[in-house]
């Protein structure tokens, strides 16, 4: 019997946002699969709920990927997909496999020679760097930056060079109650000229997204305490 497919099933970065998120072939996606993979099974039932899903919810099987439940082995996760039933991998916002565990479950996935399949959907990322206007030609994703402020300083400085040397924008995030710590180290450490795009809250409906350069920031400071946020440094 042929392997079954593993949909990669994006989901809403913020609440009440679900109709900016799913398309047609999404809700009948989800309304072919009875068994998925998540990071957050509250998450997913809710977002599950929204794109249109009629299978019963009790009769779905969840695998619960959370940080809690890594390492303790993802057999019984394939097992279904090896007896020939797709199965959706859901991140707990955006798309599986970016800036997310999830691509430890795809990557297995290709290794045993199941089907993968990714649908449309909202990457935080992607639409931060879309509405950038910075190079979208060349750029490369950091993560998060170091805690440490003199070692997170030091990261600044080389990504700005990295910037200006290879014409790259720089892309990095941090946990959104750190988001205000990271700023003013940004503003303390970048040169004046350097732009720097922020984007918060995207596709909600207090959604922010302005570039200016590092002394156009130092003059009116955006308040980002606990607000989901991506920054984008770009130094030419």
């Amino acid at each position: 019997m042929p392997y079954g497919t593993l949909y990669l099933i994006p989901v809403p970065l913020a609440e009440d946002t679900s109709a900016k998120s799913f398309t047609p072939f999404l809700t009948d996606t989800v309304n072919s699969i009875k068994e998925y993979i998540v990071e957050n099974e509250k998450t997913a039932r809710r977002f599950l709920r929204e794109a249109g899903l009629k299978t019963p919810q009790s009769e779905l099987i969840i695998h619960d990927y959370s940080k809690h439940n890594r390492g303790t082995g993802t057999g019984d996760f394939f097992k279904g997909l090896q007896a020939g039933s797709d199965v959706g991998l859901m991140s707990e916002a955006g798309c599986p496999g970016i800036a997310d565990p999830g691509a430890e479950i795809v990557e297995k996935a290709h290794r045993m020679g199941i089907k993968v399949v990714p649908l449309v959907g909202p990457s935080s990322i992607l639409l931060a760097l879309m509405a950038s206007g910075f190079n979208g030609q060349s750029f490369t994703f950091h993560g998060y930056l170091p805690i440490d402020k003199a070692d997170r300083s030091k990261r600044i400085r080389e990504l700005e060079n990295l910037s200006e040397r290879n014409d790259q924008t720089q892309i990095f995030i941090e946990t959104p109650f750190r988001n205000n710590p990271l700023l003013e180290e940004l503003l303390k450490t970048a040169h004046q000229k350097t732009r720097l795009c922020i984007a918060c809250d995207l596709t909600s409906a207090t959604e922010y997204v302005q570039t200016k350069t590092i002394a156009e920031w130092q003059k009116r400071i955006p308040e980002l305490h606990k607000r989901p946020a991506i920054f984008l440094l770009y130094h030419k």
